[in-house]
């Protein structure tokens, strides 16, 4: 099967089976790109989450175009996407006609209730193995509780935040610069 095509199968299961949007697709994307296909390497694929989720756009999308690219250029990219947004457009719309007719129902109300703890966890497991695979430490704890606390208790826009982190990085890296060269100017 050529690649294209692979990527388009694969990223259609992962949209048809995915609740909860992108971020909880992330462990089927590992599963599939990583561990099966073996298409991207795991420090790459989480450095590619890295970039994918500071872009604008749907994250969901955004994976499926970066790793289609990656794949089988131009045309991976495009079937990727393709692959990713059939299956969402086609459950939304049926979704769309019938809960209409019925979402008072008690039973469709419970349905929902039960399925939102599932999203958590579906949620939560990949966001545990970007903190592993990010290399967060006690010491380096303190960012991502800063940045949740702004964003959550402060208000402060997430762009904000991405933005103040690029800049504290900048600064931490040219500090990290002039100490190095610091060194190498007293030997």
């Amino acid at each position: 099967m050529k690649k294209p095509l692979q990527l388009f199968w694969s990223f259609f299961k992962i949209g048809a089976f995915t609740l909860g949007g992108g971020y909880a697709m992330l462990s089927m994307v590992e599963k599939a790109v990583v561990d099966q296909k073996k298409w991207i390497p795991s420090d790459e694929f989480w450095d590619m989450i890295a970039i994918v989720q500071s872009l604008p756009g749907v994250f969901a999308v955004n994976t499926a175009l970066y790793v289609g690219h990656r794949v089988a250029g131009k045309k991976g990219a495009f079937a990727a996407m393709l692959g990713a947004i059939i299956p969402s457009i086609t459950i939304i719309l049926l979704l769309a006609t019938v809960f209409r007719e019925y979402r008072d129902q008690p039973v469709v109300e419970r349905i929902f209730k039960g399925i939102r703890p599932c999203v958590v966890a579906l949620i939560l497991a990949p966001s545990l193995r970007m903190i592993k695979s990010a290399k967060v430490t006690w010491k380096t704890a303190i960012i991502p509780v800063a940045a949740v606390f702004l964003i959550w208790w402060c208000k402060v826009s997430p762009a904000y935040v991405i933005l103040a982190a690029i800049a504290g990085s900048l600064a931490y890296a040219l500090y990290i610069s002039n100490k190095t060269k610091g060194k190498e100017a007293e030997k």
